[in-house]
């Protein structure tokens, strides 16, 4: 039974050797910790390991999370599905929002930002496997809602995320990944402050990261299984 420290220590290791073998530069890619249904106490332990970047799905479970550890620099990703009832909240407390599909729900996280916090980074979600029942803008979707976000004053447009369709071969893995990347890469020229691709899991990460992942989210490799 690892501690989660060294869970992280691993981890980062696993990064760094797929950062080596795809021949990018070290600390290219940043580790996400998916710490929904997780506690406080949990968070706490990975931020005393040097983790930064947290995810969360569950709006109520992540705020009781976040009143717990104020004390913490600690960057907060919103990764789940967003209604619009739960816009607000997300505006007032998160960094990152990884999941926007629709244009009412950025334009509400804009709207609600609060004065005096810096615009909410905000990914556009890709469903790049085409999955009926997965969630995200298709990629002939994509540049019209990121043409009319980078238009929105309190937000900004910082890249794609993507899950896409679970393959056990890595070429299968890589070619939805490079399907992102090639479409973060035409979508550039109208947002360029896109320079983040969040995509990549326990599964398929080595396949991200050669195909340029920015983030991985990682979340039972580090905190055991879900509850």
């Amino acid at each position: 039974m690892f501690s989660i420290t060294e869970n992280i220590s691993r981890t980062l290791t696993l990064i760094r050797e797929a950062e080596l073998r795809a021949g990018r530069p070290e600390g290219a890619v940043r580790l996400l910790a998916v710490s929904k249904t997780k506690p406080a106490r949990m968070v706490r332990e990975a931020a005393s390991a040097g983790q930064r970047d947290f995810g969360e799905n569950y709006l109520q479970d992540a705020l009781d999370k976040m009143a717990q550890l104020t004390d913490l620099d600690l960057v907060w990703h919103f990764i789940g599905p967003l209604q619009s009832n739960k816009t607000r909240a997300v505006a007032e407390h998160f960094d990152w929002v990884h999941s926007i599909d629709r244009l009412k729900i950025a334009r509400r996280l804009s709207e609600q930002r609060p004065v005096g916090l810096p615009p909410l980074n905000v990914c556009l979600q890709v469903n790049i496997s085409g999955e009926a029942n997965k969630a995200g803008v298709t990629p002939d979707e994509a540049p019209a809602l990121a043409e009319a976000i980078v238009k929105l004053p309190n937000l900004m447009l910082r890249g794609l995320m993507a899950i896409p369709r679970p393959e056990t071969e890595q070429a299968a893995q890589r070619h939805a990944f490079s399907q992102l990347r090639q479409l973060q890469e035409r979508l550039k020229p109208q947002a360029p402050t896109m320079d983040t691709l969040s995509m990549g899991m326990s599964g398929d990460m080595d396949a991200a990261i050669a195909e340029g992942s920015t983030l991985v989210r990682i979340g039972t490799a580090l905190f055991g299984a879900r509850d």
